[in-house]
């Protein structure tokens, strides 16, 4: 067991459960007598390499409660890539863990946060820095490899399928006719989008892991429409051609992130304008954007208390002297639903994505298969009860005042 201070901090793209994550592993890291200080950083591994470091002594205790149902990544988050060619980063990094004493570093976060994590590990060991390292799962796009599923993930999913279910009850109250296509996220994996079939209002879904056809895709439309005379399509934002290009590139925001990764946006358009002008119809092009990922007025419990746990395991992981892991949820069984934590080697995570599977998809290419709504299911399950103040949520209102005398 090492004797020091830990740091907490959150990375990449914002969730509903990724401040449960924090919370737990905040509340169980000031009950551990290994651990003397629990600090956190700004703004990810840029708030270590800038060295923006608060100490979550100085929050008041209540007020860190409130974490666990408050949104978004309250600690701030950042998309930055440690450099591979240069020490420099390293360096600075650990200069930083050596003055305030760091032996614990919890990083929160998803697919590139992992590979942060598996940087930093092998530095420490290729310097002899005694220090635990552990990975904690967040994201909405469910595609973590080592783990059954991603705190944020359930939410998410719960937000997209009770949306959908109250838009085809108000598509339903005319009688004009319509195709409706909502525009949901998902770069290479399509679970956001699986998850619309968690109501049967979703008539048509494609995924990333199905080259799209335009051909095939006015084929599904006008099937449906004349089966019901109204279509609801989901679409992940990042469906390709069969040549691997987005779809979305014919009307793309442009860019790519720090990580490389194309900036996507403009499918639902792309798809409007294909169906005015091959079928003809009336549509309506809906994108859910950030709010499925920040909606947790109707988050699922099963979600935010997962992401919790995963965050008090990190911490208790590490007491035990684990490092280079990521804390995976495992299935135990599915009705009942029941879930743990296992420890999850982070070379086995890192840069890599876990897709639907493709015997969860159906023959079609537009829609799910029973096992895979089977598996969905209980992760949506249950409501969080939310404080409120003035009609409103009250959400965390933390003071994070960074510490003085840094270093050069």
């Amino acid at each position: 067991m090492l004797y020091g201070n830990c740091i907490i901090a959150q990375s990449g793209g914002p969730t509903t459960a990724i401040n449960s994550s924090a919370c737990g592993a905040i509340f169980e890291a000031l009950n551990q007598k290994a651990i003397e200080r629990v600090f956190g950083a700004r703004n990810g591994i840029e708030g270590i390499l800038n060295e923006e470091i608060f100490d979550f002594a100085e929050e008041d205790l209540e007020e860190l409660k409130y974490l666990k149902t408050t949104p978004s990544s309250a600690l701030g988050s950042c998309r930055y890539r440690l450099k591979r060619d240069d020490s420099s980063d390293f360096e600075r990094i650990f200069k930083v863990f050596n003055k305030y004493n760091i032996r614990y570093f919890f990083y929160i976060g998803g697919n590139d946060s992992m590979d942060t994590v598996k940087k930093i590990h092998e530095y420490a060991q290729k310097i002899n820095y005694e220090i635990c390292v552990i990975g904690v799962p967040k994201t909405i796009d469910n595609d973590l490899v080592g783990t059954d599923h991603c705190p944020g993930f359930g939410s998410a999913a719960k937000y997209i399928a009770t949306s959908i279910l109250e838009m085809a009850h108000d598509a339903a109250v005319y009688k004009s006719n319509i195709v409706t296509i909502i525009e949901v996220m998902g770069r290479n994996a399509g679970w956001l989008a699986a998850a619309s079939a968690l109501t049967e209002a979703t008539d048509l879904i494609y995924l990333p892991e199905v080259p799209f056809d335009f051909k095939r895709f006015e084929k599904d439309v006008r099937k449906v429409y004349e089966e019901k005379g109204k279509v609801m399509i989901v679409v992940s934002e990042g469906i390709k051609d069969n040549l691997g290009r987005y779809i979305s590139t014919l009307e793309s925001i442009g860019g790519h992130d720090n990580f490389g990764h194309a900036q996507l946006g403009g499918v639902g358009s792309v798809l409007e304008k294909y169906v005015k002008e091959n079928i003809g119809k009336r549509v309506k092009k809906i994108e859910f954007s950030i709010l499925q990922r920040c909606a947790m007025h109707y988050s699922s419990k099963t979600d935010i208390e997962e992401a919790y746990m995963v965050g008090q395991q990190a911490v208790l992981y590490g007491i035990q002297g684990k490092s280079g892991y990521m804390v995976g949820l495992k299935r135990i069984s599915n009705d009942p639903y029941a879930c743990e934590t296992e420890l999850v080697d982070i070379y086995e995570v890192a840069n890599l994505e876990k897709k639907v599977p493709s015997h969860w998809i159906n023959k079609e290419g537009n829609h799910v298969t029973k096992e895979c709504i089977e598996y969905l299911a209980p992760l949506i399950m249950g409501e969080v009860s939310i404080p409120t103040e003035k009609g409103l949520p009250r959400y965390a209102r933390l003071k994070m005042r960074i510490l003085a005398h840094p270093i050069n």
